[in-house]
């Protein structure tokens, strides 16, 4: 039986994380995506045989665009990613079951709010790069506490795709003791 069928919600067990857990979370998948990026970055680039940084660059965002849809979609359709194992945090929908893989595809797409609109907003003005890292990181600060407002303190892009974040903590083997003869 793999974890996430055995994956049982009580009434309890459906709370969201604090904040700054699901915050440590998220800086700490960021983190791994580096080497998600690195990987997917060098088939990429031996794949087209690209030679300079900025040749076919809108054809490799795309490429990382789908392999980190890929990635994602995979890991919250078993239950958690790597950084969300190491957190305690789980995705499960909104009764508290695992999630099918297009609502965790669904859910990939929604999460892209936490960048688009500065993103967006930065390109339309030209923006420089250390501008443009105030911008997102302000606009980060400002979803992540937009969550304070939701009746399950659930992230916006969570609560479009149907999805919660939740504490899990699995179950501790049992130990057994051997008696002394």
């Amino acid at each position: 039986m793999t974890e996430t069928a055995s994956f049982a919600p009580t009434a309890g067990a459906l709370t969201a994380p604090p904040i700054a857990r699901r915050m440590a979370c998220w800086l700490y998948e960021g983190m791994l995506m580096f080497g998600v990026v690195f990987i997917a970055g060098y088939l990429f680039s031996t794949l087209t045989q690209t030679r300079h940084a900025l040749d076919n660059r809108h054809m490799q965002q795309a490429f990382l665009f789908v392999v980190f849809g890929i990635y994602f979609t995979w890991f919250w359709a078993k239950g958690q990613t790597l950084a969300m194992k190491t957190w305690n945090i789980r995705v499960v929908d909104r009764q508290g079951r695992p999630i099918t893989q297009a609502r965790a595809l669904g859910r990939y797409v929604l999460s892209w709010l936490w960048f688009l609109p500065p993103l967006a907003v930065g390109g339309a003005f030209s923006l420089p790069g250390g501008e443009l890292t105030v911008i997102v990181i302000g606009w980060v600060a400002i979803w992540a506490v937009l969550s304070r407002f939701h009746p399950q303190r659930q992230f916006l892009h969570d609560a479009l795709a149907g999805t919660r974040l939740v504490h899990f903590k699995p179950p501790q083997p049992v130990k057994v003791q051997k008696n002394a003869a």
